[in-house]
């Protein structure tokens, strides 16, 4: 079996080759993974003590931040290493403030990739986060003595682990990691079902996180005279289904402010097409200009607001639920106590189950769905109320996860 995983990740790094020459984001990861090796051997020695993160993109290093931020309190002389596999991931990273003493790509999978770059410093903890496995980096860190950990593991019925063909992946999890933090109760069951008897369930380590973003400085400019004591509905990273929803909105209630910050800015030019009208965020001068204008969209055209937007809302639209894409962070708008509306396409994300379950959220089929339920609870003010006491009840029931892990890992 690690002779055919050595070919399946030697056929992974030609399809991506392949895949490059058509496809920026494969060619710019690429590109980084190509310069890995020369970050931190530029940044770190060999004998230098590190707390190494790894992550498949941004959802995952959001997970894992506030484990690496409590254990950097506990160990302040080791250095941080952060590390991405999605360019996604990288690019919102590398870009804003953060704790890392060096941040790169995760290099490909192989003995040599690998050996190469862990040469280049001592790592003393290493965490993986959620799902994200890579055996011959496993084999290697524990052969060199690392304490290896899964924060927020997820494991469900359709992994490889639970295949006829999964029990030496299975067997190499066994071998090198020291402890499996889970998400949910049921992940926990799932894993020593299959003998990973070194789990516990730790809970979600994104709650620490958005509980905290209620105690900083909310403000955004502009947003309180744009809304002018109306009400307004966030759509955050949208896409096209959350886009047609907003236009059907607008479309049927003009009392509605609505504020549509899309997952990616390339889609600004087709809501420009679709609101003609919209204000866009990067073109406001000052307060007056938005007191007197009567605009009910208004566009983010810039990165970096969304979490301080959903302070503002009403109710929250969260994109990427409508496809396979994969659903955006809902907790960073259940936080600040308001619904949080979706698309059904989220089998990796337990949260929404469990907001669901609060009755502080509600996931829809497709948009035309979910637009007569929003125009309807924008109408009732008892159960928008209701809601959004449940959704922030929901966010402060949930346990210290991050607290849970370094304890264990400390102990």
């Amino acid at each position: 079996m690690k002779f055919l995983y050595n070919i399946f990740i030697t056929l992974l790094i030609s399809a991506m080759k392949i895949g490059a020459a058509f496809n920026y984001k494969l060619k710019k990861g690429l590109a980084g993974r190509r310069q890995s090796c020369g970050i931190v051997n530029e940044t770190f020695n060999p004998e230098d003590q590190v707390i190494w993160m790894h992550a498949a993109s941004l959802g995952e290093y959001e997970q894992g931040l506030p484990v690496l931020e409590k254990l950097k309190e506990k160990f302040p002389s080791h250095k941080i290493l952060i590390t991405f596999f999605s360019p996604s991931g990288y690019e919102n990273v590398i870009h804003k403030n953060h704790i890392a003493d060096a941040i790169c790509y995760l290099p490909f999978d192989t003995e040599k990739w690998v050996k190469e770059f862990t040469s280049n410093f001592t790592t003393a903890i290493f965490i993986t986060v959620k799902y994200e496995y890579w055996y011959n980096l496993l084999a290697d860190l524990k052969q060199k003595g690392a304490k290896i950990y899964v924060v927020s593991a997820l494991f469900y019925e359709t992994q490889v682990f639970f295949k006829a063909y999964g029990r030496w992946f299975t067997e190499q999890l066994k071998q090198n990691v020291n402890w499996f933090f889970h998400q949910t109760r049921h992940s926990t069951a799932l894993a020593k079902s299959i003998g990973l008897k070194n789990s516990s369930t730790a809970g979600d380590t994104r709650f620490d996180r958005v509980k905290k973003l209620r105690e900083r400085d909310n403000t955004v400019e502009f947003i309180e005279e744009f809304k002018k004591n109306q009400k307004a509905v966030i759509f955050g990273s949208s896409w096209e289904s959350e886009e047609r929803l907003a236009e059907i909105v607008a479309s049927k209630n003009r009392e509605i402010k609505l504020i549509i910050a899309p997952h990616d800015l390339k889609r600004v030019e087709n809501l420009k097409k679709i609101f003609p009208n919209a204000v866009l965020y990067s073109g406001i001068s000052d307060e007056g200009q938005m007191k007197n204008t009567n605009a009910q969209v208004l566009i983010i055209d810039c990165i970096g607001l969304l979490s301080k937007l959903y302070s503002y809302a009403d109710v929250a639209v969260v994109g990427g639920g409508f496809h396979s894409k994969g659903l955006h962070n809902i907790l960073e708008a259940a936080t600040f106590g308001i619904p949080v509306l979706f698309g059904d396409q989220y089998m990796k994300n337990p949260e929404a189950d469990d907001l669901i379950a609060h009755h502080g959220g509600k996931s829809f089929e497709d948009e035309f769905f979910a637009a007569p339920y929003l125009l309807s609870l924008l109408k009732d003010d008892t159960l928008l109320k209701t809601m959004s006491e449940n959704a922030r009840k929901f966010i402060d029931s949930q346990p210290n996860a991050s607290e849970i892990i370094v304890n264990r890992i400390l102990s």
